[in-house]
């Protein structure tokens, strides 16, 4: 009986999994309650998933990679090895896959793709080159990457906790390279031809391409503020120490404004994650020795500021269009006039920017011509376009006021765009560390452990903004379906089920070769991923494949790496992984495209490492 109800609620989960309606770890929790209001689990059996190291192991390593986006370090690293392509087509594919390869086999795939698809397509068209022909290849790239170390992709740990628990040894951070090689290599080979006969669509254009906007730093440019923009230093001994923007009166005795106070975080405990802060220069902000003005105006009045105050002129050198802006904690936006707003026919001053939302006013549009001089007193028109300065909060509270103005672009969207660049190094190292203490064997500190401890490490340095940026790079919904299928397979163990079907699978297949076993288990896997995520599958199988490895009497190890690869390597769908989903609207592809390029390659590389396993890991 129990073995029945085993099996019914596996395949109801399975067809609510397939039919998408409903979340996949709502369904995977539903199919866990199942499972103790059953009786078929206790309710320690059924929580154990949430304990397990795959779990936190995961956590971990979405705060890492989360680090490594946040700090702009995987698109610094990408960009400059996209460079090497020139202007040969084949070079460029070639380096996508490369590229793609060595990103994706160390953080998540889905944010490989994301990162690499404005770099391809902007690469792409340089070239004259159609970038739907390299969109595709790109994810299937990133999926592909996963097989080269221990934590590139979910199914990979899976396997290996696996065997840890069957008593066998801990797979290496290196083991799967092999593995990934050839697939990497198999993969450019095949992709070559298949992507020129069955991408090559003519006057398709990438939806990112399209949607790109602008971007912060053209946007200062175009309205020409960074021309004129200069640094001040504030020194222990200069006259505004102690007192209050809006007591110095600047812009009214000078014509001038201060854009921003750039200061240090003398506040922040932890002097690793101590950083230079921005801040709005309101009227009650207090002038402190260190301190940095960004001013813009004319260079004469600059000068004479600087005389009147004992303020520092920094070098011209330093006053680079290329430096004037950063965007960390402080925001630049366009609003655009409606031609019924009440603030028409007003000065700037008269509507009070920065004392009723506390945002300055860079430059003005009208008309296509660019004001930046005598801001204050100018009076706005009907279809002006105002550049706008503040912190990100301020910002997306201009979008509040429908009636005057439309904010061009969301704010906050924005601001969550905005990498920690000056981090990267840190979290470089971070990186590093954690990987070399995975890689070496002598080091007594398990990988859990090793990426416990770098996820912190990221958090406290300051390569997040905020703990609560931490916490949403975390995949949640994976979290909990993982957590809440890992149970499931203690289920199929502990009514027999599992053991019915690898006995099944054992004596059907393993009885005439494990070669042949070896491939049921591998396709059995590719086939399931088509319709559920590929750890839901991991999960299922692996404890299937390792039974059936202990009944035939072979090693386990290539019957779990099929399961990983089985499940890694699902490239007919543009449903069946996240990147693959990713690349269709910017690509412009059918779902007709994932068949004719997908499956030839997903069916030949089955075969190849099906042939190539036992080879690398011998039965």
């Amino acid at each position: 009986m129990e073995q029945f109800l085993t099996l019914a609620i596996l395949a109801l989960s399975v067809a609510f999994f397939i039919n998408g309606k409903i979340r996949s770890d709502i369904v995977a929790l539903c199919a866990l309650v199942c499972l103790m209001v059953t009786g078929i689990l206790t309710p320690e059996e059924a929580l154990s998933g949430f304990s397990s190291t795959v779990l936190i192991m995961m956590i971990g390593l979405f705060v890492v990679g989360g680090a490594i986006f946040q700090t702009g370090l995987a698109k610094m690293v990408s960009s400059r090895l996209m460079k090497l392509a020139g202007n040969s087509e084949i070079r460029l594919f070639v380096l996508v896959m490369v590229v793609t390869l060595l990103m994706g086999a160390f953080v998540s795939n889905t944010g490989t793709v994301a990162i690499m698809i404005p770099i391809v397509v902007s690469m792409a068209m340089s070239v004259k080159m159609n970038p739907s022909r390299l969109l595709m290849p790109l994810a299937f790239a990133s999926s592909m990457s996963g097989m080269m170390t221990l934590i590139g992709t979910p199914p990979n740990i899976i396997i290996n906790e696996e065997l840890i628990k069957g008593g066998f040894d801990s797979l290496g951070f290196f083991t799967f390279l092999p593995v990934g090689l050839i697939c990497a290599i198999v993969g450019t080979l095949l992709l070559l031809p298949l992507s020129k006969k069955f991408l090559s669509k003519s006057g398709a254009l990438s939806g990112a391409s399209a949607s790109s906007g602008k971007s912060l730093k053209s946007l200062v440019k175009e309205y020409g503020v960074v021309d004129n923009l200069y640094r001040l230093s504030v020194e222990a001994t200069s006259l505004v120490v102690g007192r209050m923007i809006g007591e110095l009166d600047i812009r009214k005795k000078y014509g001038l404004n201060i854009v921003e106070v750039r200061s240090v975080d003398r506040n922040q405990r932890n002097p690793m994650a101590r950083k230079s802060m921005q801040k709005a220069a309101d009227p009650d902000t207090t002038l402190r020795p260190d301190d940095i003005l960004y001013i813009s105006g004319k260079q004469a009045q600059i000068e004479r500021l600087a005389t009147d105050y004992s303020l520092i002129l920094l070098p011209d050198e330093e006053n680079q269009a290329g430096s004037g802006f950063d965007f960390y904690d402080i925001g630049v936006a366009e609003i655009v006039l409606m031609s019924t707003s009440t603030v028409v026919n007003k000065s700037i001053k008269e509507v009070g920017f920065r004392t009723r939302y506390n945002v300055s006013v860079l430059g003005i549009c009208r008309k296509n011509k660019y004001i930046l001089e005598g801001i204050a007193d100018e009076k706005i028109q009907s279809g002006d376009v105002l550049l706008v300065q503040g912190t990100w909060d301020n910002i997306a509270r201009l979008e509040t006021e429908t009636e005057e103005w439309i904010v061009v672009g969301r704010p906050l969207e924005e601001a969550a765009k905005v990498t920690l660049d000056y981090k990267a190094p840190v979290a470089a190292a971070i990186m590093i560390v954690m990987i070399v203490v995975m890689v070496f064997d002598f080091i007594p500190i398990k990988p859990v452990t090793a990426v416990m401890i770098a996820g912190l490490l990221m958090v406290l340095t300051g390569c997040f903004r905020n703990v609560e940026a931490a916490y949403k790079t975390i995949n949640w919904e994976s979290i909990v379906l993982i957590g809440a299928m890992m149970p499931m397979s203690l289920a199929l163990e502990k009514t027999g089920v599992a053991s019915w079907i690898s006995t099944t699978l054992s004596t059907s297949l393993g009885g005439y070769s494990p070669m042949l076993l070896l491939a049921g288990i591998y396709f059995a896997t590719s086939v399931l991923t088509m319709f559920i995520s590929n750890t839901a599958t991991a999960v299922l199988m692996a404890p299937i494949a390792m039974q059936c490895a202990l009944q035939v009497g072979v090693s386990p190890v290539p019957l779990l790496f099929a399961v990983t690869l089985g499940a890694s390597l699902c490239f007919s769908s543009p449903f069946s992984t996240p990147p693959n989903a990713l690349v269709m609207p910017a690509g412009q592809y059918k779902f007709s495209d994932y068949v004719k390029v997908g499956l030839p390659l997903q069916l030949i590389l089955g075969v190849v490492m099906v042939l190539v396993l036992p080879l690398l890991f011998p039965f």
